[in-house]
């Protein structure tokens, strides 16, 4: 049987594909990008953005840098405070050029804020906007730009890992912020 045809292969599928985004990520460029977040403090404050599915993994990655005790916020959230010089604004856009994405960019650079962006374009406007961004190279099976997103999460998720680590944040303290409207 076709290894994407049966629903143990999609997930093999899946995972695989995954699986060969890690390996073929630079790793210089990942520790540049990722380097990025070291230094940031309980007064740095972390914008996210993208929109649809990528918004969504922004969204993610924003409550874990809340865990962290690290302020931030996803652009448009009616509780989102407006970005100012020294601070950062992560953009998650596949195709770079997300009009939105673009627009947030623009206002974050005008006001002196760090832009860092994750997409799987070499050259883009949001390229031309960044200080960073790290570019992921996503081929797929799977529709549209899912395995972009599930990328973007990973990679993202990699980074908070990273910074527990380096700021000795242990999982009881994140877990201290967690909800507890369960």
């Amino acid at each position: 049987m076709d290894r994407g045809t049966d629903r143990h292969g999609a997930w093999l599928t899946t995972t695989g594909e995954l699986a060969e985004v890690a390996e073929r990520l630079d790793a210089d460029a990942y520790e540049a990008f990722a380097s990025r977040f070291d230094g940031l403090s309980a007064s740095s404050r972390v914008f996210f953005t993208g929109q649809g599915r990528s918004g969504l993994a922004a969204r993610m990655v924003a409550m874990r840098f809340m865990h962290m005790d690290l302020p931030s916020s996803f652009v448009g959230e009616a509780t989102a405070p407006s970005i100012a010089a020294g601070d950062t604004l992560v953009v998650i856009s596949g195709s770079g050029k997300t009009p939105v994405s673009v627009n947030f960019a623009e206002v974050a650079r005008g006001v002196g804020a760090r832009v860092l962006l994750v997409t799987h374009q070499q050259e883009s406007p949001l390229q031309d906007l960044a200080d960073a961004a790290i570019v992921i190279p996503a081929t797929s099976a799977q529709f549209g730009g899912t395995l972009f997103e599930e990328s973007a999460l990973v990679l993202l998720d990699s980074i908070v890992l990273d910074q527990m680590n380096r700021r000795g944040t242990p999982h009881e303290l994140m877990a201290a912020r967690h909800t507890n409207f369960l």
